[in-house]
């Protein structure tokens, strides 16, 4: 019989004492004193002091061993230091990716009661989307592709190049894959949408399943995990 790999040993909390310290026109983190990295070495430092103190808490909330996976916004700024900072083109270009296969534009054929759902918690977000680039968004109904009109897709494209700061970039992108919605993400990113709003717009369609059929524990643990991921993003937003 196979097995499942051990989980990696963690590695122990060696620190005492964590402190936030204004530092070089930003924010950092002290461990005893000592500045924290990133996984490629570069100063873990932050502009906006509330996502300063999120990243203070999960360090001091480590108890005997420091764990990853308790740590939502410490790996959304590693990822942006690491990875979008260096390179923010790629990021804004895998989201413009969502123009053309957004969430929101795929709507249930039956049951009504659903589509009645959808329509009625999207309709508004398009509504937004349309107001704000001047152009319509195409809806579908069923799994079938439904092709944007390339106006729609530029337009909104052009909202996440708009996006300069890589923070907000990558705040936007883990919304977005998160939900399978840039227009949520973008919603959000605006002040439209709060984050529980937005969240449970994404999951409209699982929600529905739930009251069908119910939901175990093991994936009721991965949504709350998911939504602490979402709600760290959009506290980057400065939506949360």
């Amino acid at each position: 019989m196979s097995t499942l790999p051990a989980r990696p040993e963690l590695p122990k909390r060696f620190y005492k004492e964590v402190a936030l310290v204004e530092d070089e026109g930003g924010f950092a983190i002290r461990l005893d004193g000592r500045p924290v990295r990133t996984p490629s070495r570069a100063a873990l430092r932050v502009s906006e002091r509330r996502v300063a103190e999120e990243l203070a808490a999960e360090w001091e909330r480590q108890a005997t061993h420091i764990d990853p996976a308790t740590m939502p916004m410490t790996r959304l700024v590693n990822t942006v230091l690491d990875g979008v900072a260096p390179d923010p083109q790629s990021v804004a270009d895998d989201l413009g990716r969502y123009a053309e296969t957004d969430l929101l534009a795929y709507r249930a054929a039956e049951p009504e009661r659903l589509a009645q759902r959808q329509a009625e918690g999207w309709e508004p977000v398009i509504g937004w989307a349309e107001a704000k680039t001047g152009e319509s968004v195409a809806r579908g109904v069923g799994v079938m592709f439904v092709a944007q009109p390339a106006p729609t897709v530029e337009a909104l494209r052009a909202l996440v190049r708009a996006e300069a700061d890589p923070f907000r970039l990558a705040a936007l992108h883990q919304v977005t894959t998160l939900t399978g919605s840039l227009l949520l993400a973008l919603a959000l990113a605006d002040g439209f949408l709060e984050v529980e709003r937005a969240w449970a717009l994404a999951h409209i369609d699982e929600d529905w399943n739930i009251e069908q059929w119910g939901e175990d524990a093991e994936a009721q643990a991965r949504r709350a995990n998911r939504y602490e991921d979402m709600r760290m993003a959009a506290l980057m937003l400065g939506r949360a």
